[in-house]
């Protein structure tokens, strides 16, 4: 059956483009719907800081005059040149499950690619690391997070029989969340703030938090700059960032450690769980889906860990077990049953280590596929 592929044009394609998923994993209890004010901001050209150095086209794929599948193509020209590479990067990827959509769809970005003169292809990723990015591979029965990518077990089947192999694969920790902090664990938590001159913010409104948005994010790049295929937050993201999300994230579930200079030299951000309330309003803000995010941001039992980080000079030293200290507080004090890290790469041993403390399980892994042409 001849597939059709239609690139991008208008409004009304780039609504059939984030409206797709809705359709294909209706009624999925462990899909996590995107806001759709969201996805309509990063596919910007207009609004998304990353096309200063990134171009993208999207496709949509059709069968029968039938919305089948779709794909994003992206070229991030600083992330090609800081890894010496020319890669089209794929994401937004959603299809049925036939063989020859999802080979259209990816032929589309590879042709895509070839004309601006790439020679492989990788993915899913997105614009930035700020991005959900990977492809599930184990844990299909697993809640997903707001910020990761849930897909069906058909998709990495597909990717195989399209001759993809592995870049990269990032996993997840779910973990319970203990009545009290072990003294051992508040013992180092003390001996490493004393020993290199550092404490925790104490924040207690998100206005407490907002001077330190553009260092933490500055953080950021120099924790992650040698993690496979970063691409370097530049201060118009970095501040389009903070504005977007420094003003709705909850203090206390924000730990900040800074030095003698005030300086940020490690970060953990986390957010009560809003997979339940995106399902209710299936992605829309209103006319009650305000409500139901609200609700689960006031009181919720799951935590999502969202990001973190420790500058390279201080990596190694026990950092982040002063901002998982104080976090952990924060859920026993608010009577939180499990949290969920975000994805972290697999051979990244300097963040995984922390999780041999907790009583927790790996239950997630995500894909980062690669293709030479």
């Amino acid at each position: 059956m001849d597939i059709k592929i239609r690139r991008v044009t208008g409004r009304r394609d780039l609504r059939k483009f984030i409206g797709f998923p809705y359709k294909l994993f209706k009624g999925n209890t462990f899909w996590c719907p995107p806001l759709r004010i969201d996805e309509k901001k990063t596919l910007s050209r207009k609004r998304n800081p990353a096309f200063e150095f990134c171009e993208a086209e999207y496709f949509l794929a059709y069968k029968k005059n039938r919305l089948v599948g779709r794909i994003a193509g992206i070229i991030n020209h600083k992330a090609n040149d800081k890894w010496n590479e020319k890669l089209v990067r794929f994401g937004w990827i959603d299809f049925i499950d036939d063989p020859a959509v999802s080979e259209a769809l990816i032929s589309a970005v590879v042709e895509w690619g070839k004309s601006k003169g790439m020679t492989g292809i990788q993915g899913p990723l997105g614009f930035s690391d700020m991005d959900n990015e990977g492809m599930l591979i184990k844990g299909f029965d697993e809640q997903a997070t707001m910020a990761s990518i849930y897909n069906y077990s058909y998709y990495p089947e597909h990717m195989f029989r399209m001759g993809f192999e592995k870049a990269a694969d990032w996993i997840q920790y779910e973990f319970l969340i203990s009545e009290e902090i072990p003294d051992k664990v508040e013992r180092i938590s003390e001996l490493v703030m004393k020993k290199y001159g550092l404490h925790v913010l104490k924040a207690k409104s998100s206005k407490d938090l907002l001077p330190y948005g553009k260092k933490m994010f500055t953080t950021l790049n120099q924790a992650f700059d040698k993690l496979y295929g970063y691409s370097t937050l530049s201060e118009r993201q970095m501040d389009d960032y903070v504005k977007t999300y420094f003003n709705f994230i909850r203090p206390e579930f924000v730990a900040l450690v800074l030095d003698e200079k005030d300086d940020v030299v490690g970060f953990g951000i986390t957010m009560p769980s809003l997979t339940r309330a995106l399902q209710k309003c299936n992605g829309k803000l209103f006319p009650f889906g305000f409500i139901y995010l609200l609700r689960a941001m006031k009181k919720n039992e799951t935590m999502d860990m969202y990001v973190n980080g420790v500058r390279p000079d201080y990596q190694g030293k026990g950092v982040n077990s002063l901002y998982y200290n104080e976090m952990q507080k924060e859920y026993i004090r608010h009577h939180v049953k499990k949290a969920v890290t975000n994805p972290q790469l697999e051979d990244n041993a300097k963040a995984l280590t922390i999780w041999k403390n907790f009583n927790g399980r790996q239950h997630l892994t995500r894909r980062c596929w690669i293709k030479h042409f």
